[in-house]
């Protein structure tokens, strides 16, 4: 048997987890893929990083409230909470920029290659 995911009620998500969560330009782009494309299984997610990464932002993003992990099977189906975040936060996503086309959206290699040239530029 496995232990339930926690994901925080409507009305417990804080805009300090949320902002955190967004502040990491991977789970941002995650956060605009779904929000762009809807519910998809954890296993189509392709980040030049290793999975027990890709795991931790996946697990930061569910425990803020911005997104719903629901295990099918041997799958896991993410998808962002909208509806509570815009309900809670209204303009938010919005305002973070989440809603905004991926810089140079090439497909899969834009994807990619934005969020490393924004840690690039972080880092000085």
């Amino acid at each position: 048997m496995r232990a339930e995911l926690f994901h925080p009620d409507r009305g417990e998500i804080s805009l300090n987890k949320v902002l955190h969560a967004l502040s990491d330009p991977i789970r941002r782009d995650i956060a605009r893929t779904l929000y762009e494309g809807g519910p998809m299984v954890c296993g189509r997610l392709s980040y030049p990083i290793a999975k027990s990464t890709l795991s931790h932002h996946l697990k930061v993003l569910r425990e803020s409230g911005l997104m719903a992990t629901e295990i099918r099977g041997t799958s896991r189906v993410i998808s962002l909470r909208r509806t509570d975040i815009d309900l809670r936060f209204p303009g938010l996503l919005d305002a973070v920029q989440v809603t905004a086309p991926a810089p140079e959206d090439a497909g899969a290699a834009g994807r990619l290659a934005a969020p490393q040239r924004e840690m690039a530029s972080a880092r000085g």
